[in-house]
This record gives structure tokens, sequence and C-alpha cells, in this order.
């Protein structure tokens, strides 16, 4: 059998998306590139925005066109809230959709694909990206009033950490990174006893390997050893981190049903990290135009961003989804100031990223090659995406090199001698010292 797999949304999809990749190498069965080639296809779908589930629309039609005796499966998110969609925007309305799998369900999966059902919780072995992802939980426990997602898949479930070892172990040998991801990671282990930050350190003792990447996770759910973690061995857990903000203003949090933090409390999570680390990339997720926003609220966001050390900005104006409390919640925000909101917040966030990579150059990276040919470049412990030097250097390849610039002024990473031990000292604590 030929199976085409595409993937919509966030890396827990994507992770979702290798384990059936996985799965159909096991039972031997064949990934093929296009619809055209495919006898099946799989859409992994995202509910996060209305215009993510329009894309899935749009891809699967276009792959129906291109091959009319195809057979789709529709499984994620977007299939997870399938029934509570009008008839005409189901997935299983599709041409071609024989089956829609709510969630990440690889059992049911398996079924529809016909391969045997202990394959689907084996795990991944390989992946096809050049850095791996360890998905480590699935679902969540809170009830942010914009969100789908938790709608989708439901409450915390936390993988063992046995399970999650030998599968971190098996990657290791192929990935030089292991990211790792969930619906809501700083949740990990509250059902089983254990956290995020001890699952961190067993995986970082065992495998010595490899050096891990956590996804996002609250400002305010870095425990002690997560940051002692992040602070002392930035060569295992790289000193990324992107903490979801969404906004600035705790009247606006408040109606985002975010009741964990105000922006005090995420001030002092990410002030309590960056005073410990000399090299920080530090990313956010911002909502503008959420319903019931005030210009007032969008300048008090604008401040706060200003005054912590981002090095990187994801900004989206507010998209109403079906079944979520915020849609009764605020007078809405009209389109037109949400998208100028949002341009200002991408302005700020562009701003600092590139302050931040100027500050960083003659400084020392944990470099891993991503991309092949001329599409090689490198991705750094602390989450800057540059052209790479060196010619000789393999997809994969993880080595120690210096940021420089070219004879044009772009940023280049090149080789250099020696380990990884120790950062130079970068911004991060400099802006909160200012």
């Amino acid at each position: 059998m030929r199976v085409f797999l595409r993937t919509f949304g966030c890396r827990a999809n994507h992770y979702d998306t290798e384990a059936v990749r996985g799965m159909l190498d096991a039972a031997g069965h064949t990934v093929v590139a296009s619809p055209h080639e495919a006898d099946v296809a799989v859409f992994n779908s995202c509910a996060v925005t209305v215009e993510a589930e329009a894309e899935l629309r749009k891809v699967v039609r276009r792959a129906a066109r291109e091959r009319p005796g195809l057979r789709s499966v529709v499984m994620g998110c977007a299939a997870a809230l399938d029934e509570q969609r009008p008839i005409s925007l189901q997935a299983r309305a599709l041409p071609t959709v024989e089956r829609v799998v709510p969630g990440a369900d690889l059992v049911a999966l398996a079924d529809a694909l016909d391969v045997p059902a202990e394959l689907a919780l084996r795990g991944t072995v390989a992946q096809s990206g050049t850095r791996a992802l360890l998905r480590v939980q699935d679902g969540c426990d809170e009830h942010c009033t914009f969100c789908a997602t938790r709608l989708a898949r439901g409450a915390n479930r936390s993988r063992g950490a046995d399970v999650l070892v030998a599968e971190a172990t098996r990657l290791a040998g192929r990935h030089a990174e292991i990211v790792i991801t969930g619906i809501h990671i700083g949740s990990y282990g509250v059902d089983l006893g254990s956290t995020l930050g001890a699952l961190m350190t067993r995986l970082i003792r065992e495998l010595p390997s490899a050096r891990f990447r956590l996804s996002s996770i609250e400002a305010t759910e870095l425990d002690d050893e997560l940051l002692d973690l992040l602070a002392g061995e930035p060569a295992r857990l790289v000193p990324h981190i992107h903490a979801p903000l969404q906004s600035g203003s705790d009247a606006v949090l408040r109606r985002m049903g975010r009741h964990w933090y105000t922006s005090a409390t995420y001030a002092r999570g990410v002030e309590r990290l960056a005073t410990r680390m000399e090299v920080l990339g530090l990313g956010a997720d911002v909502i503008a135009g959420f319903p019931g926003e005030s210009d007032a609220d969008h300048q008090q966001t604008l401040r706060l961003i200003e005054r912590l050390p981002f090095t990187y900005l994801h900004v989206f104006p507010y998209s109403p989804r079906p079944g979520t409390a915020a849609t009764r919640l605020g007078a809405p925000v009209l389109p037109a100031v949400a998208e100028r909101r949002a341009a200002e917040l991408r302005h700020l966030g562009a701003e600092k990223a590139s302050a931040y990579a100027a500050r960083r150059v003659g400084g020392l990276v944990d470099a891993i090659v991503v991309g092949r040919g001329r599409r090689r470049e490198v991705v750094t412990g602390d989450y800057l995406t540059v052209a790479l030097g060196d010619e000789a250097a393999q997809p994969g390849e993880r080595f120690v090199g210096v940021l420089d610039r070219d004879a044009s002024g772009a940023m280049v990473v090149r080789r250099a001698a020696g380990a990884l031990t120790a950062y130079p000292m970068s911004n991060a604590q400099a802006i909160l010292q200012e």
C-alpha cells in the first residue's frame, strides 16, 4: 500500500504523523511524496484557526481531483470536532474521505489503515526531520476560552517515563536533537506523581549524546529542576524557551481564562530564568484583537514585550472558534484594528529578533545542520536559524560554531575548534539590568 501523509498544525501533530509513518514502515507499506502516487492519504488536521480548517478542506479536495480513486483518512484536532460542525464543513463530507479518526487515536488509525494494532503502540524509531520530536503527553486540563484544541484533545494524559526513555534512546541513535512536545508539556507527570523536570533529568542522565529542547511551556511552570538544567546544562537542555504570553493585559488574560498567571507573574518567571542565563532564546505567542481588547490593553502588551528579553514572537490576530467561550466574551474587535495591532506586535518582535542576533555575532553556538543542498542552514541551541558557512557540514551534523557575518553582512555560522562547555555573555541579563 502506498500512503501519502500531510500534517497541519503544531509539533504534537507532527509527532503523531511520524508515529503513523513508523507504523506504516513497520507494516511494510510505502510512504509516498504526493497524493498522485498514493492509494491512501492520511491528513492530520488542526483546529487552532478557521484558516487551518479551510486549508485542510482545500488540500483534501485538491488531492481528490488529482487522484479520483484515492481513499482518505482525516485525523487530528479538526477531526475530533467534526460532529460539532455543520455537515457542509465536516471532514467526512469531503470527497474520498472514508474514515475520520478523532485526535491522535493511533489504534483507531491502525484499524482504518488495516495495520496491526500493536504497531500503533511502539512509538517512533527514526523520523523524517533532522531534529526528532518526542510527545510526552496529550491533552490539557486548562480552559482557555479561545482554544478549541482542549476540546479536541481532552484531559491531560502523560506517557510513562520508561516508555519515553526507550523511545528517546532509539531516536538519539539517528537524531542529534530531540524536541520535547505535547499539548501542555508543563503538566507532564501530574497524573503520574512526577514532573517534567524529573523526566528531563532522567533523559539527560541516560542519553548522554543527545541535546534536548523544550517546545512551548508556560513561564510559570519552569520549576527549580528545569531552571537548574537550563542554566547548568546548556549543551544538553538548550537555552531556549517558548513561553506563551497571549496578552500583557491582566483584564484580557482573565477573559482568556488564563487564570494561572498575570503579566507580573509571567514577567517574574521570565526574569527568574534570564538572570541565570548568559544566552537565552525566548519566544512567545501573542493574540491581537481578543474580544474586548482596548487600545490600553494593547499598549500594556507592547510595554511588557519591550521590557522582557524576547528574541522572537509568534503573533496571531484573534480567530473565533465555534464552541469556545471567547465568542461570548467582550465586544468583537474590528478585523482592521486587530490586523493593525498584530502588525505593531510583529514589528516589535522583528526588531527584538534582529537586535538579539546582532548581539550574538562573535559568540559560540551549538549548531545542528538542517536542510539539504543549497538550503542547508543551522539551528542553534538558542533557536537562531542561520546560513551555513561550512560546505563540508552534513545534514544532522552537530558542531561548535561561531556566529559571523559574510561579505554581504548576512549572518553565517562557521565551524570553531573545541567543545561547547559554556556560552559567552549575551544581553538577556543586560536587558533586565537596564
